[in-house]
């Protein structure tokens, strides 16, 4: 399966895992020469293209001049392989988000997700963002090399993961514990809430620990992709390391 990916990172990133099939410019500013140069050094046909039609062929306008035809789904996993995972004793860090519904905060959680070494981002197909081209762009490569797993029943798979040792820790604002009091090292999936509504029940009721963040002035919550980065990170330091 082929999808166009826009922007200098996601084709940059597509590239280099050599995915790409066609690439498509529309500008010649440095950086989209190089990509251009190196998909000509790879056998990779490079066609002119004007911004209004890569514009229809990415989907967004935000495509920096540049766009690809690229595989897509190599980088996906099952709920069956992590599970075999965390039964074999990987210590394990999945971000699991309940609901994100804005395309560009799933691709800056993405972004997070790979820096921070996450082996895998889980989402319910309902009610959530689909892994589109904006959300890739934002995603600067992320959603290229980050597992990306869409589940018919979230709270079941969090139910699959606790029995296989997987500790499941949410984000509430009103949660007794800070996220600092928190041991999150070991096999852990950090569960959080949609842009507006936070968890959904359910899914609260299928964390084993809930931890909020210090919030010292006048705003309630931070955005979800800035509360995933701030938490991933505090994971990631608990750890000595990224996941991956």
């Amino acid at each position: 399966m082929t999808e166009f990916l826009a922007g200098v990172h996601p084709v940059r990133a597509a590239l280099a895992a050599g995915r790409v099939k066609e690439l498509h410019v529309a500008a010649s500013n440095r950086r989209v020469r190089e990509l251009a140069d190196t998909a000509r050094g790879a056998g990779i046909p490079v066609l002119s293209t004007d911004k209004q039609q890569l514009t229809i062929l990415a989907g967004t306008d935000r495509h920096q001049g540049v766009a690809a035809r690229a595989e897509i789904g190599e980088n996906q996993t099952d709920m069956d392989q992590l599970v075999q995972r965390a039964e074999a004793g990987e210590s394990l860090l999945l971000l699991v988000l309940d609901g994100v519904q804005d395309p560009q905060n799933l691709g800056a959680c993405l972004r997070t997700a790979d820096a921070a070494g996450v082996d895998a981002v889980i989402v319910p197909k309902d009610r959530s963002s689909p892994l589109s081209p904006a959300a890739r762009k934002v995603a600067a490569g992320g959603a290229e090399t980050v597992p990306f797993l869409q589940v018919t029943n979230l709270a079941r798979s969090l139910e699959q993961l606790k029995t296989a040792g997987v500790w499941v820790a949410g984000l509430a604002g009103e949660a007794d514990q800070s996220l600092y009091e928190l041991d999150l090292t070991g096999p852990l999936a950090l569960v959080m809430g949609a842009e507006a509504d936070g968890l959904r029940r359910l899914t609260r009721e299928h964390c084993d620990f809930l931890g909020s963040l210090p919030m010292a002035g006048t705003v309630e919550s931070l955005n979800v992709s800035v509360t995933a980065g701030v938490c991933l990170y505090e994971a990631v330091r608990q750890r000595g390391g990224g996941g991956r």
